[in-house]
């Protein structure tokens, strides 16, 4: 009876499989890059030690137009390092989008600093840099300038406010990766920039993440905070208290094949995002960005749509697609409203009106590199025929 249960829940389960056709993201891993990962099993050197991590390293310091890299085990990992090395300590305070993956304020809470929420910009999804000044205090160190979705931020002047205020800048570019500001690289601006290898970004080694930057001090100190902090007399006399979150030679291998294609993978990815953008556009009740703005191109790193008559929520509207074999994810769940951070106590009472909206009104739908015309035609129609 138990095996007869059993079979029926995987048969289920396997139904409930093949009901997606269309799946919001999946890597793209070409036969070079098999031949990458399979040399370097081969050569014995699978760890974090081995040629592939410093290539890969020097390789991507060359593309971002940074002196230096370091490869670490995420983009998590590479803000919590990021934090840590630009000495932010006990009560200070880094300013972090409310709309935003919770690592931005894990690698701030973590350092036991405080994080300042700033409102998302509804035109563009970012930081909605007029509200940057509001938030600086003496006690403000540092912000973390995440760049969302599609659009970097409009970096001049958040600089500008920066160098006002005298504070420092990590900016995470993990989604727009390729993209350029005014004709200067995303994650080439500020004190630090880190960066994901995650399964849906541009260059993946399945989990993996990078820092870029070009003083050779925080160079040296997020290689040693990534690495245990190894003594340099004594390598078990540990100076510091650092992390475990090195890469390894495999993953480094696939990252390095991925680089040399990254052009090709944006080149596509903005096509889907133009096509969609042509398809949709139309329609009163969604926005979806358009392919470019006055200072950058749309990478569309996703391809996100709001709903705008508020009719249907965005988890409604994904369970429809669902029904048709279409796959989505929801957008980022605000900072203010996350039960982690009501059980701490922080950021209450304290409202964020466009933040909320997205997380309620806004999801992502397939994108993947081989996603073809007609596949786009069909999506958008069926998204085009509920929110009509």
């Amino acid at each position: 009876k138990i095996k007869k249960n059993l079979i029926k829940l995987m048969k289920k389960k396997l139904r409930s499989n093949k009901k997606i056709i269309f799946p919001v993201s999946k890597p793209f891993i070409t036969k070079k890059d098999i031949f990458a990962v399979n040399k370097t099993l081969k050569s014995g050197w699978i760890s974090s030690s081995g040629t592939e991590t410093k290539k890969f390293e020097s390789e991507f310091s060359k593309f971002v137009d940074r002196k230096y890299s370091i490869t670490v085990a995420n983009g998590t990992a590479a803000l919590e390092i990021a934090v840590k090395a630009l000495g932010i300590k006990k009560d200070d305070e880094v300013l972090i989008p409310n709309f935003t993956i919770i690592s931005n304020a894990l690698a701030v809470i973590r350092q036991q600093a405080k994080p300042v929420l700033i409102d998302c910009d509804i035109e563009n999804w970012n930081v909605k840099i007029e509200d940057i000044e509001k938030k600086i205090t003496k006690k403000t160190k540092a912000i973390i300038v995440t760049h969302i979705y599609s659009f970097p931020n409009d970096m001049n002047k958040i600089l500008k406010i920066c160098k006002k205020h005298n504070i420092l800048i990590i900016e995470d570019a993990a989604e727009v990766l390729g993209l350029s500001y005014k004709n200067k690289k995303c994650g080439s601006f500020g004190d630090l920039s880190t960066f994901s290898f995650y399964a849906n970004k541009q260059v993946t080694t399945g989990e993996g993440g990078m820092i870029s930057v070009n003083s050779e001090k925080l160079y040296k100190k997020c290689n040693s905070l990534k690495n245990l902090c190894f003594g340099k007399i004594n390598r078990f006399n540990h100076d510091d208290l650092g992390w475990n979150y090195r890469l390894t030679n495999i993953q480094a291998a696939l990252g390095l094949s991925q680089l040399k294609n990254i052009k090709n993978t944006i080149r596509k990815k903005m096509e889907i995002g133009n096509y969609y953008y042509e398809k949709l556009k139309f329609n009163n009740n969604i926005q979806i960005l358009p392919p470019f703005n006055s200072f950058s191109k749309n990478i569309y790193w996703v391809v996100g749509i709001l709903i705008k008559n508020k009719k249907m929520t965005a988890l409604n509207l994904s369970k429809k697609l669902l029904k048709f074999g279409i796959e989505t994810r929801p957008f980022f769940w605000p900072m203010h409203q996350q039960s982690i951070f009501k059980k701490l106590k922080l950021f209450k009472n304290q409202n964020y009106p466009n933040s909320t909206y997205l997380s309620k009104y806004g999801l992502y739908v397939p994108s993947y590199f081989l996603l073809k015309k007609k596949e786009i035609n069909k999506i958008s129609n069926i998204i085009n025929k509920i929110l009509r």
